[in-house]
């Protein structure tokens, strides 16, 4: 919670302060998690703090619009990250072969720089009117209920 939710609030609340006092239009972008997303995903700790960022960024666009500041998030799935392999105690492959045992999208392996695309993305021109969104990043993973196949069969 420190980290995922008070240390983001911290950053939106100084770079909203220094935006609103120059009249900067623009945009932040926070990272959150499918597990912000859907339960069983991640430890309680990290599930709650990135529902609590995802309600935050929802909260703060509100406030900020007025100034012309867009706030958004961005929810991977599995990424390989050095973080990521730190915290699962595995190599990058491991991590990312996890990721597509669990993945609906097939033949893609999610990277770094998808997410960074993402962030662009958000950042540019070409979301000027998007503003409280949660971009997810996860190839269909938390709106596809993988049982379901092994029902019908």
């Amino acid at each position: 919670m420190a980290v995922n939710v008070r240390g983001a609030a911290a950053t939106i609340k100084h770079a909203a302060r220094v935006m609103v006092e120059r009249k900067i239009r623009g945009s932040i972008i926070c990272t959150a998690s499918v597990a912000g997303l859907v339960g069983g995903c991640a430890g309680h700790d990290y599930t709650a703090s990135k529902h609590g960022l995802i309600g935050l960024v929802r909260s703060i666009c509100g406030e900020l619009g007025g100034y012309g500041i867009r706030v958004n998030s961005i929810s991977p799935y599995a990424v390989a990250t050095p973080l990521a392999c730190r915290a699962l105690d595995m190599v990058p492959s491991e991590v990312e072969a996890v990721g597509l045992d669990y993945a609906n999208l097939q033949g893609i392996t999610l990277k770094a720089a998808h997410i960074a695309e993402t962030a662009l993305f958000l950042a540019s021109d070409e979301s000027t009117y998007i503003s409280g969104h949660n971009l997810v990043v996860d190839g269909g993973f938390s709106v596809i209920n993988r049982c379901l196949p092994s029902i019908i069969k």
